[in-house]
């Protein structure tokens, strides 16, 4: 059974991420995804590490291993085995925070309202769950509901990370932009990438 956290829009999230990591093979993980820079097996280093970072800052355990931004792109083991139990620790952290109260995190901002704390880290989780299903052909696990209730999380976080090269500068809106297009052009996303681009 897997890890809920008492916040819907984090296990949501945790959802999708858990959900296209099972897909993975081993000949998807070097493929190029919609971080320029990185591999799937990157991204996903980069998403277990950022989920073990909330973590920490929530429990005062420790954090990532290897820094989430600068990842190596070699696994240890398979896909699910690196992303499992950290979206099992953030899952187990974030239950233990109140709602009334304000969370610590490992952003910039400092502690935030523990929605826009777990906000965050479903962020993290959901965004990278669409690069890694964009890169290897699978569905996207974006659908409008969730992009519209992780689109007042980044409106709320995401400038202050820009200039640290956490987000890539907004692209323009489009008039028939959907909520997922949206939320992935606020964040330096094409909606339309694929391998290819």
């Amino acid at each position: 059974m897997n890890a809920t956290s008492s916040w819907a829009i984090l296990d949501r999230a945790h959802t999708a991420l858990r959900d296209v990591t099972a897909a993975l093979t081993a000949a998807d993980l070097g493929q190029p995804t919609p971080c320029a820079e990185w591999n799937v097996a990157q991204v996903l280093q980069h998403s277990a590490g950022d989920q073990l970072a909330y973590v920490a800052a929530i429990t005062g355990q420790n954090g990532p291993t290897e820094n989430p931004f600068t990842p190596s792109g070699v696994l240890a083991g398979t896909p699910a085995e690196l992303v499992e139990p950290t979206l099992t620790a953030s899952a187990a952290a974030f239950a233990t925070v109140d709602p009334a109260d304000k969370a610590p995190t490992p952003l910039p901002h400092g502690a935030l309202p523990a929605a826009t704390a777990a906000g965050a880290a479903a962020l993290d989780a959901g965004v990278h769950a669409w690069d890694i299903a964009i890169a290897t052909g699978q569905p996207s696990p974006l659908d409008d509901d969730l992009a519209a209730q992780l689109l007042p999380v980044a409106r709320a976080i995401v400038e202050l990370l820009r200039p640290y090269g956490a987000y890539a500068p907004a692209l323009e809106p489009r008039e028939n932009d959907g909520p997922v297009a949206e939320l992935l052009r606020y964040l330096g996303r094409d909606p339309h990438w694929t391998p290819a681009s």
